[in-house]
C-alpha cells in the first residue's frame, strides 16, 4: 500500500496527547510515582506469552482504515509488511526484491499523449491535456524545460511502469494461497472506498500478469521517486469479498480478526482490556523457526505510572511508545543502569516546530498597515534573530534529557538527504540583537528588561513594541519549552503573550481556527510523516491554507518562494539514482534556512522500555515497533 504524507491535522491533532517531561534539572524519581525495586516479581500473565503493553486500545484493526498507532502496532503482527522502512531504508518482505531501475523491474518509457488525456502537469497536479497547459515533456524533470501544450505538435511525455513479484511461499492464516488478485481486489475495494485517492488518481492502470506478479502504469507525466511503493496490501479476498465494501470496516471477520500472512493471527479480542495473538502456523517463515513466541499478549495501559510498576511486576515485558514515557527517562536510567530494564530511544521524522506568521490570512487582500496585523516578519533579519534568541540547546539538554538534538532543518541528522554542511543557529542572544537592530528594532530606553520598539522596519508602525503572541497547547512538555523559549526571547527584548489553546480550538479548520486559518504570531506545533521521503511540501507555496485551497495544507506560516518550490517539485520528480535528487533536496534546506518561516525545536522522541532479557526488539527511527515482532523472545539463552 502506498505510503503517503500523514495529513498535517492529523499529526497536529496527535500530538496534542499529553506529554509530560521532567522539569530542567530532575533526574531522579521522587515523582515519577513508581518504585524501583531490586528483585521482579514473577511472572503472572498468560503463560507461554510475551506481553506487550501500549498506552491506547486499537480504534480498528480494519487495515484501511484510520487507524491509531496501536492499531497500527498491532496490524504489523498480523501481516508483516509489505514492505519495511528501517534505518530510513525500504526492505522488501512479501516481495521477492524491491523494483528499482538498476535491476528494471521499474522502468520510465516515453508514451505519446494528445489532447483530451490525462496527465500531471509540470506543478505535479493532474489534468486533462488542452492548449496552454505546461507540462513535462519526455526527459524533463525540472521546471526549467516544462513547455506549455501548442494543442497541436505531438507530445511525448514519460511513464513509469513498475512491476512487483510476489514471494512463492505465501499463505494467508487459513492455509488460502495469497495472489497477485489479492493485491488487484485491495486495488479495487480501495478505489470504491476513495481510500489512498491520490495515488490512485495518479494511476493510469494495475494489473496481474501471473499469479504471483503485479504491473503497475503511472498516468503519463508522474514521477514518483518512491515508485517502488506503489504495491497494494493484498486483503483475502476469498473471505472479505462475501461483503460490500462499504461494511467492510464494520463487520468483524475484517476490523477486529482481520485475516493476515503475518507471524500471529487475533485469538481473542477483549475490549478495553487485551488482545491475544496466537502463532500463525501458515506464516511463511515458519520454516526458519519464526516467529520466537507462541503467543504475543496485548495489554492496554495508558496510565504510564502503572505501565512501569507492571513491567518492575514482570507483567510487561515491552512497554511500547504508545505509553508516554517521556516524564521518567531518569527512572529508566537508573533501571537499566541496575540492568532491570532496558530503555529505547528513537527520533525519528517527527519534529516540534516555531512557526512564525510571516504571512497571516489578513494579508491576503493586501497588507494595510492600519488595519491588518503589524508585519512583524517581512525583514528576513528580523526571523533570523529570533532564531539567533531561541535557546533551543537547554530545551534539548533540560526537557529532553540530552537525548536528541538541535535540528538543522526539516530532517533528522541522520537522514540520507540531510544537507550536511548545515549546522544549527545556536544560541547567541549578542548576534540576535545585532540582527534585530540592523532589521530596524532598536533598544530605544535602553532597559534591556523592556521590549524593543520599531524605529524604521518596513510596514510596521512607528514605536511598535516587539511583543508577539504565542499559541500553542498546554502539555506539560510545551508549558516547559515555552518557559525556556520566553525567558531567551526576552534576552534580546523579545516579549511574548502566552495563550494554552485546547487541542480542538487550536487546530480547528480555517478560516477561523488560528492555525489553519493563519491567525498566530508564533505558534508551537508539530509536524511527521509517514515513511521517510524528505517532506519538502511542509512549505511549498501550494501548501498554504487559504479560502482557495479550503484552508488544507501544512504550510500554516504563508510563506511563499518560488526558488523553494521549484526544488522540492525537482527533488520528488527525481529518482533515488539521479544527481538532481540528493541536490534539488539540499537545496529545499539551505533556501529554508535562510528564509525561515519556521524554526525546528527538536525532533518528537519515542521512547519504549523493556525487562532486561527481552531480545530481538529495535526501536528503529522509521519503522512500526513491532516491525519484527516475529524476533522477539525472553530468555538468558537469547541473543540480541
Amino acid at each position: 500500500m502506498k505510503k503517503t504524507l500523514i495529513p498535517y491535522f492529523l499529526i497536529l491533532a496527535l500530538v496534542a496527547i499529553p506529554a509530560c517531561l521532567s522539569t530542567p534539572g530532575q533526574t531522579g524519581t521522587p515523582d515519577s510515582g513508581v518504585e524501583l525495586q531490586t528483585t521482579p516479581t514473577q511472572r503472572a500473565d498468560t503463560p507461554g506469552a510475551l506481553t506487550v503493553c501500549m498506552g491506547q486500545e486499537p480504534n480498528s484493526l480494519y487495515p484501511f482504515g484510520e487507524l491509531n498507532s496501536a492499531a497500527r502496532n498491532v496490524l504489523a503482527a498480523i501481516y508483516d509488511g509489505p514492505m519495511d522502512n528501517v534505518g530510513y531504508e525500504y526492505q522488501p518482505v512479501i516481495l521477492s526484491q524491491l523494483p528499482s531501475l538498476e535491476n528494471e523491474d521499474a522502468q520510465i518509457v516515453s508514451t505519446n499523449v494528445q489532447a483530451g488525456d490525462r496527465v500531471v502537469d509540470a506543478e505535479g497536479n493532474l489534468a486533462e491535456l488542452t492548449t496552454g497547459l505546461r507540462v513535462r515533456p519526455a526527459g524533463c524533470r525540472n521546471d526549467d524545460c516544462a513547455i506549455a501544450y501548442d494543442g497541436v505538435s505531438p507530445l511525448e511525455m514519460d511513464q513509469m511502469i513498475v512491476t512487483f513479484r510476489l514471494r512463492p511461499d505465501l499463505n494467508w492464516s487459513d492455509g488460502a494461497p495469497l495472489t497477485a488478485d489479492d493485491s488487484i481486489y485491495s486495488f479495487e475495494l480501495q478505489r470504491e472506498a476513495n481510500i489512498n485517492s491520490f495515488l490512485i488518481e495518479r494511476t493510469e492502470s494495475y494489473e496481474a500478469a501471473d499469479t504471483q506478479t503485479l504491473q503497475w502504469f503511472g498516468t503519463p507525466g508522474y514521477i514518483d521517486s518512491t515508485y517502488f511503493m506503489n504495491f497494494w496490501q493484498p486483503a483475502p479476498k476469498h473471505v472479505w469479498s462475501e461483503f460490500p465494501v462499504d461494511q467492510l470496516s464494520e463487520v468483524d471477520v475484517s476490523s477486529h480478526t482481520p485475516m493476515g500472512w503475518g507471524p500471529y493471527t487475533i485469538l481473542e479480542w477483549i475490549p478495553g482490556e487485551s488482545i491475544m495473538l496466537e502463532k500463525n502456523p501458515s506464516y511463511f517463515r515458519i520454516q526458519d523457526g519464526y516467529p520466537r513466541t507462541e503467543r504475543i499478549q496485548i495489554r492496554f495501559i495508558p496510565d504510564p505510572d502503572l505501565a512501569l510498576s507492571e513491567l518492575i511486576a514482570g507483567r510487561c515485558d515491552l512497554i511500547d511508545p504508545t505509553v508516554n514515557l517521556e516524564d521518567h527517562v531518569g527512572l529508566l536510567e537508573e533501571m537499566q543502569a541496575a540492568d532491570q530494564a532496558q530503555m529505547f530511544v528513537a527520533a525519528g521524522m517527527s519534529m516540534e516546530w516555531l512557526g512564525l506568521g510571516i504571512v497571516p490570512a489578513s494579508y491576503d487582500n493586501g497588507y494595510d498597515i492600519q488595519r491588518d496585523r503589524q508585519n512583524f516578519f517581512a525583514d528576513t533579519y528580523t526571523r533570523q534573530g529570533i532564531a539567533y534568541c531561541l535557546d533551543r540547546q537547554s530545551i534539548a539538554t533540560n526537557v529532553l534529557q540530552g537525548l536528541t538534538e538541535v535540528p538543522t532543518t526539516y530532517l533528522p541528522s541522520d537522514h540520507p538527504a540531510v544537507d550536511a554542511d548545515a549546522s544549527a543557529i545556536p544560541y547567541d542572544p549578542q548576534i540576535g540583537i545585532s540582527l534585530l537592530e540592523q532589521a530596524g528594532w532598536l533598544d530605544s530606553d535602553d532597559d534591556p528588561s523592556t521590549p524593543r520598539r520599531t524605529i524604521n522596519v518596513k510596514n510596521v508602525a512607528y514605536n511598535t513594541p516587539l511583543i508577539l503572541n504565542y499559541k500553542t497547547t498546554s502539555t506539560a512538555q510545551r508549558r516547559q519549552v515555552v518557559a525556556i523559549l520566553e525567558r531567551s526571547l526576552a534576552e534580546c527584548g523579545i516579549g511574548i503573550e502566552v495563550e494554552f489553546i485546547s487541542p480542538t480550538d487550536l487546530y480547528a479548520p480555517g478560516p477561523d481556527g488560528p492555525l489553519f486559518g493563519r491567525q498566530f504570531d508564533l505558534a508551537q506545533f508539530a509536524l511527521g510523516v509517514e515513511g521517510s521521503e524528505p517532506p519538502c511540501n511542509w512549505f511549498i507555496g501550494d501548501g498554504v491554507p487559504s479560502d482557495a485551497n479550503s484552508w488544507s495544507g501544512s504550510n500554516i506560516t504563508g510563506f511563499r518562494n518560488d526558488e523553494y518550490d521549484s526544488a522540492c517539485r525537482a527533488a520528488q520528480a527525481s529518482m533515488r539514482e539521479d544527481s538532481s535528487y540528493l541536490a534539488s533536496y539540499r537545496q529545499t534546506q539551505i533556501i529554508l534556512g535562510e528564509q525561515l518561516p519556521a524554526i525546528p525545536l527538536y525532533s518528537r522522541l519515542r521512547i519504549a522500555a523493556a525487562r532486561p532479557d527481552l531480545c530481538g526488539f529495535d526501536l528503529d527511527p522509521t519503522a512500526n515497533p513491532l516491525w519484527n515482532v516475529e524476533a522477539f523472545e525472553t530468555g538468558a539463552t537469547c541473543q540480541n
